[in-house]
């Protein structure tokens, strides 16, 4: 007699049935997944194999040939593509089959399955894959035909499509949770004469109850809690337990013993106590999707993110937040300026570097009509441009972060991880023991349901993500939560001096040399216009004048000056060393000197104006941090920036880009970790070679990637105690993690000692969960709230000025 063996499927793991597919000496479910695995093996990546046993999706029902066919529609792929250019094409996509190391491993190396495909990162955490392509090797469409053939069919919905977010729950969470809360409460009617100890004469009614009973108990068990069943079958074949894993042997085993009772007629059951088990623990995971949706870092920006633009409204500019910029807004976009979305050029020169979305740093030029994607750093003067696609911040973000994790290796998992990998073990022995010592099946139960990692992996989480949303209420927007541990750690402050201890927007300005016409003065201004340097900015606002002429042959070179024009129309500003390198500065004067036809005309000097209480700024960041000031100024500021800063402050003047980074590179050979503050122009390098670089944001809100963090000048006042509130998070995360300690070893005393029931110990375990939430968000509120609302007080910093006169920095505007 023939005996019949069950085999699983090497790709998916689902069983082959009587007639399995033999191929390589391994056993396949069906010819998709004997097809993946031939296409893998072809391509030398059989490695996806080794991280876990079956790793791959099930491919019995394959996709139809032509069911990507629309995205070779041209105003569908625009409205899914983040980038296209000639060499490169960027999309991200949603793959929801996304679920272990494999997955991970396979398509971070999906290059090797079609040279057309340049690079694959993946978000494990969203399940969504970036992917980086040339488009006349692979269209849009084979990419997507490529993934699903390989097990990983991309999820494209209309409101990808149309560009609205995800809802913040999933809509069949909910559908599950309305059933259980429907026969929850209708089992609990029907118990009511068991409640009420009720000894009915009529046995029949009493049976028809427990049978009702149990008809209601099944939408419960079989669709209402399957969440937990999928998530722990997932994890038993891949080989460890999900925390999952004991509430679904709790719910086993307080239906099959409800069951066993009603058959023989020896009891009701615990039908209530099982549905109000799944009830409440769907109510406790919808609780916290909607919280951790609320807190969630990656969440749409624009309620803080510093960044503005300069619109255009007919011959008017206005300097707008990013949300408020629509589709069919002209943008002006100046000399060092990002594209915040994607646009067609209306006017002006456009030489983008997109090196922040590429990492190409060579310009490419641009003509009028051509379009620009958001990401694209303009360098080639002013241009404007039509806005055709909304602005995605989040892909803005995302972009800042893929550029600071070039180079960097993955983060180690935290001890809180480690532990919560042995937990469910332990909560399974401990089960085990306690009911054989009870001889309880409650005592089981309860012990199953009340213990739970989840406490203890939300602390840090949540935290960090309270701090990151509090930082930005604050106006110091953070790259991601690491960023704050990089803060707490340093050491060594480096500040950039103009336009970051010194107020751009309140210089005084005045002219010294020939005489300047209306039309060179116009000149100058749209010069000035195309740098977002602060003297620029300055100089400016202090020409006072809208009028621009055309621009051509617009080059700057970073911390020198700037350029426009040939021959007799060339007009250049900049530093003594750029407009007369032959001959020797009179003085220390900060100005911007002015040659116009290859001539020197004369120079505006401009009298620095520090910020507001920077000085109650500088003392109180001294107690705890050294500080140093690097600028590209002479010393003409040597005196008051020794007044300012106080003895044991290190500051050096004429630092070009280069010198910054090195001065930087240095103090990290030491050992000491760098926060570099400065504008993020001419001290781009300092800011990424710092451990954390900060951008001061200042008129018209400059965004470098270079940068970890973002602050608002207006907020450098309170920058120590935003320094503070870092800090204070590890103590933070560790006072919640002990809470979540405390929780667990209470919850399995009480759940031990037969005093807690499974009913009692389904309310405890989401409330756990939820209640570190509010404990993590009311210590940092309560914390941010005492450090952040002490207001400093608004007296006029003054200091003496070298020649004995009393300068007062107070708002005058600039005068010719």
């Amino acid at each position: 007699m023939a005996v019949l063996t069950q085999s699983t499927c090497f790709h998916c793991g689902d069983d082959c049935g009587r007639h399995p597919i033999l191929a390589e000496g391994h056993t396949f479910c069906c010819e998709g997944c004997k097809t993946v695995y031939n296409l893998l093996h072809a391509h030398g990546m059989e490695a996806y194999y080794a991280f876990t046993t079956a790793p791959g999706s099930s491919r019995k029902e394959g996709s139809r040939k032509d069911k990507f066919a629309f995205l070779d529609q041209a105003d569908i792929a625009r409205h899914l593509l983040q980038f296209q250019d000639a060499a490169e094409t960027h999309i991200t996509l949603y793959l929801p089959q996304i679920h272990c190391s494999s997955c991970l491993w396979l398509l971070e190396h999906l290059q090797q399955l079609h040279p057309g495909i340049l690079n694959c990162r993946v978000n494990f955490a969203r399940k969504e894959a970036s992917i980086i392509f040339r488009q006349r090797d692979i269209s849009l469409r084979q990419v997507a035909e490529l993934l699903s053939r390989i097990g990983y069919e991309p999820a494209i919905s209309l409101q990808q499509l149309d560009g609205k977010p995800a809802p913040a729950v999933d809509r069949s969470k909910l559908y599950k949770l309305g059933v259980a809360g429907f026969c929850f409460a209708n089992i609990m009617l029907f118990s009511f004469p068991e409640y009420l100890g009720i000894t009915s004469a009529d046995l029949r009614l009493r049976h028809l109850f427990w049978w009702m009973n149990v008809i209601l108990s099944l939408p419960v068990v079989f669709y209402s809690a399957s969440e937990f069943y999928i998530t722990a079958w997932k994890s038993l074949r891949h080989r460890f337990l999900h925390i999952d894993a004991p509430i679904v042997v709790a719910i086993a085993v307080t239906f099959f013993r409800s069951l066993y009772e009603v058959f023989t007629q020896t009891g009701g059951g615990y039908f209530d106590s099982m549905s109000g088990i799944v009830f409440l623990m769907l109510v406790g995971r919808v609780l916290q999707d909607k919280t951790y949706q609320q807190f969630n870092f990656e969440r749409d920006y624009t309620a803080y993110f510093p960044i503005a633009v300069t619109r255009l409204r007919g011959r008017t500019e206005e300097m707008v937040t990013l949300p408020s910029v629509q589709v069919n807004d002209t943008l002006r976009i100046h000399h060092g300026e990002l594209i915040p979305a994607d646009g067609i050029i209306v006017s002006g020169q456009a030489m983008i570097d997109y090196s922040f979305v590429t990492g190409e740093s060579i310009p490419v030029m641009k003509e009028t009509g051509e379009m620009v994607y958001a990401g694209g750093k303009q360098s080639g003067g002013v241009m404007e441009i039509l806005v055709v696609k909304e602005v995605a911040q989040s892909y803005l973000t995302s972009l800042w972060n893929r550029s600071s994790m070039q180079g960097t290796t993955a983060p180690r998992k935290s001890f809180v991880h480690l532990i919560s990998r042995y937990f469910t073990y332990g909560v399974f022995t401990i089960a085990i023991i306690a009911g054989l010592y009870w001889q309880a099946w409650s005592v089981f139960t309860a012990v199953l349901i009340v213990a739970c990692p989840c406490a203890l992996l939300l602390s840090n989480t949540f935290t960090n993500g309270n701090i990151l949303r509090l930082l930005g209420r604050h106006q110091f927007y953070l790259r991601n939560a690491q960023v704050i541990e990089n803060l707490s750690q340093a050491d060594y402050i480096v500040f950039d001096k103009t336009g970051t201890l010194t107020d751009a927007q309140r210089q005084q300005v005045y002219y010294e040399g020939q005489p300047l016409t209306r039309t060179q003065e116009i000149q100058l201004a749209t010069l000035a216009a195309q740098s977002t340097h602060p003297l620029s900015k300055a100089l400016l606002s202090a020409l006072d004048t809208a009028a621009r002429v055309r621009v051509t042959g617009f080059h700057e070179l970073a911390g020198k000056g700037t350029v426009m024009g040939d021959g007799a129309e060339q007009v250049a500003l900049g530093s003594h060393a750029f407009i007369l390198p032959d001959v020797a500065p009179a003085d220390n004067a900060t100005a911007v000197y002015v040659s116009i036809g290859g001539h020197f005309k004369g120079r505006f000097v401009i009298r620095n104006q520090y910020r507001d209480h920077i000085d109650k700024c500088i003392l109180q960041l001294k107690k705890h941090f050294r500080l140093a000031v690097i600028s590209g100024d002479n010393n003409a500021e040597s005196w008051p920036l020794q007044q300012l800063l106080g003895t044991g402050t290190t500051i050096r003047f004429r630092q070009s880009p280069e010198d910054k980074l090195y001065f930087v590179e240095g103090l990290q050979q030491q050992g000491h970790k760098v926060i570099m503050i400065g504008d993020g122009l001419n001290d781009a390098g300092a800011l990424k070679q710092a451990s954390t670089g900060i951008s001061v944001s200042d008129g018209h809100h400059n965004f470098t990637p270079a940068s970890d963090a973002i602050i608002a000048a207006a907020a450098l006042p309170v920058l120590p105690q935003l320094l503070r509130l870092c800090k204070a998070n590890r103590y933070i995360i560790l006072a919640a993690f002990i809470i979540s300690i405390l929780y667990n070893i209470v919850g399995l005393y009480f759940a031990c000692t037969a005093q807690l029931s499974p009913m009692i110990a389904a309310i405890l375990m989401p409330a756990s969960s939820i209640s570190i939430i509010a404990i993590t968000a009311g210590c940092s509120n309560l914390l941010a709230k005492l450090t952040l609302t002490k207001v400093i007080p608004t007296n006029k910093l003054a200091h003496s000025d070298p020649r004995g006169a009393q300068v007062i920095l107070q708002h005058q505007s600039g005068s010719l």
